[in-house]
């Protein structure tokens, strides 16, 4: 298992470098001329000679290729750089966010577990029934529905009319875990509906093609409970697929947490980053996007571990 997950994280390695190389190069040529972002007011009222040297000193006289490279190394011993904003360590700034956004993407997949793999498995045993009908539209819009508009709603009917739960804010579950869990019901149900609509379907999906499957009639004529029948046979055998969703997903939850973060006012790196992009702090939307790079890399790696859990015939090597 150890030389799998070793062989997987080196396969990641030329992937991340490409994102690198993306980034890098798509923030300076978008995000302008540096210094002039760093002066700020400043601009205008230093001399050709002082700006020459800051020039010099921050390297931006180098070719693209060596700043990049000076950036990569710097990088990967964890300096992304100085914020324009706030001055503060672009890592020191991400650290300081992740627990957030990490809290909240824990339970929209929870959400997503819970909700979404017993209502695809409802409409498969169900089919053609008005219960795969009902199950098929409920996760149909999930995926349809846009999740700003989805929070905005969930806000005016839970928060605003039914004042049952808080409209934005965030409290840290190490703190206090009730009030940690009732900010976060709205969030994480907001950024896990799209992730809902799609695990239903694919649970769905998947669970049909096992059920028709000879091995499960053969249980079934060996007398062998429906419950057992569903749960040992059909639900593991339909799970790679299920899996494979849950990681490739991965992607868009953490792309949905910059919009979330934003309508529920959380701060966590999603909203650091819709900041920095506002304000042109490349340096930040750099460090967010090589987090996001990793962050989904890892999910992946995620899904192809269980893979070897839910079907042992998967040799790791």
């Amino acid at each position: 298992m150890l030389r799998f997950i070793l062989r997987r994280v080196a396969s990641t390695v030329p992937v991340l470098v490409i994102v690198s190389i993306l980034t890098f190069s798509l923030t300076n040529v978008l995000g302008g001329d540096p210094l002039l972002a760093l002066m700020g007011e400043e601009e205008g009222r230093l001399t050709a000679e002082a700006e020459a040297l800051m020039r010099e000193e921050l390297g931006l006289n180098d070719p693209l290729p060596v700043q990049y490279l000076n950036w990569l190394w710097n990088a990967v011993q964890g300096d992304l750089g100085t914020s324009i904003q706030t001055g503060q360590p672009v890592t020191e700034a991400l650290m300081d966010r992740l627990p957030v956004t990490i809290q909240l993407g824990a339970a929209a997949w929870g959400f997503a577990l819970v909700l979404a793999i017993p209502l695809g498995m409802i409409a498969a045993i169900s089919r053609d029934t008005w219960k795969d009908q009902a199950a098929t539209a409920v996760a149909l819009a999930g995926i349809a529905m846009p999740s700003f508009w989805m929070g905005l709603m969930l806000i005016l009917l839970f928060a605003v009319w039914l004042q049952l739960l808080p409209p934005s804010g965030f409290v840290n579950i190490w703190d206090d875990p009730m009030a940690a869990a009732r900010h976060l019901v709205l969030p994480a149900l907001t950024l896990g509906v799209d992730l809902i609509g799609s695990v239903a379907r694919q649970t769905r999906s998947s669970m049909l093609e096992v059920l028709g499957q000879d091995y499960i009639r053969t249980a079934r004529a060996k007398g062998l409970g429906e419950r057992i029948v569903l749960s040992r046979h059909a639900l593991r055998n339909a799970m790679l697929p299920v899996v494979t969703v849950l990681g490739l997903q991965f992607a868009n939850l953490l792309g949905g947490t910059v919009i979330i973060e934003q309508v529920f006012a959380i701060p966590g790196v999603g909203r650091l980053t819709l900041g920095a992009v506002f304000a042109q702090d490349m340096p930040v939307v750099q460090g967010a996007v090589l987090l996001a790079a990793v962050a989904t890399l890892a999910g992946n790696l995620w899904a192809d571990i269980m893979y070897t859990v839910f079907d042992p015939r998967i040799r790791v090597g």
